[in-house]
């Protein structure tokens, strides 16, 4: 049987992390936290639990994470964010797999919980992520703060596992709102560094597209108010990355 150690970044996350933590006590050899100056319960919530601790600056989520997989005493390498939980069906699916790890890398599904709601449309499920992997055969890559697990030769000798990882994204709408800033932020800074142009027709053609593509094409109305706001939210950060991306370039364009 394989060792296996749990890789967490975390930033804040007291209201999280243990719920995390508790799921994968029977599939983690070793857990490591790489924590960007937590000024919360995090730190303490960690030893607590007796994971390996470290501390280092945030500088983008697909650094931090590679950095992550460094601090791991084991090649095989589980995945997830502070903010998720194994479901018993997919602990059941990793014990198995640690008794015979024939593929590269595993893939699981991710169900949402939104404000409550179990999101099974507005094309957040399955929602198929990378999670378990040899770490020698792949990396973190994408674009901050999208970041995704890619393996070195593609997913042609990948698995997928039953069940799924609960993901509790966000308990009020607030916090979705608080997301959308956060991340358009970072990904319109992104989106400039690449080189890439954002024509004005963005601003109105992209939401509503977004909009559509969410509500009806992925059946959003199916999840009723949960869709609708999901929807909604969705089409406004995809209006508000364009438009911080348009003025960053009219920022460096006037210097």
């Amino acid at each position: 049987m394989i060792k296996l150690s749990l890789v967490i970044i975390t930033y804040n996350e007291e209201k999280n992390l243990e719920r995390c933590l508790l799921s994968v006590k029977e599939v983690a050899d070793e857990i490591v936290v790489l924590d960007s100056f937590s000024n919360d319960k995090t730190p303490e919530i960690c030893h607590k639990h007796q994971v390996k601790f470290i501390q280092h600056v945030f500088d983008g989520h697909i650094q931090q994470k590679n950095r992550a997989i460094t601090y791991a005493s084991y090649k095989h390498i589980l995945s997830l964010d502070a903010d998720e939980a194994l479901d018993q069906q997919l602990v059941t699916s990793i014990l198995e797999v640690k008794k015979n790890f024939i593929k590269e890398g595993y893939y699981m599904n991710r169900l949402t919980n939104y404000c409550g709601h179990w999101v099974k449309y507005c094309g957040w499920y399955p929602d198929s992520k990378l999670r378990l992997w040899d770490t020698s055969k792949g990396e973190w890559r994408g674009i901050n703060p999208h970041d995704k697990y890619e393996m070195f030769n593609g997913d042609g000798n990948t698995g997928h596992l039953k069940g799924n990882i609960l993901h509790y994204s966000y308990y009020t709408i607030e916090d979705h709102y608080k997301q959308v800033e956060y991340f358009t932020n970072i990904a319109s800074r992104a989106f400039v560094e690449s080189r890439k142009k954002a024509p004005a027709y963005k601003l109105l053609v992209n939401p509503i597209a977004k909009f559509i593509d969410h509500f009806i094409l992925h059946l959003g109305f199916l999840d009723g108010k949960a869709g609708y706001r999901i929807s909604k939210i969705s089409a406004y950060a995809t209006y508000l990355k364009y438009k911080k991306i348009r003025k960053l370039h009219h920022q460096i364009s006037s210097k």
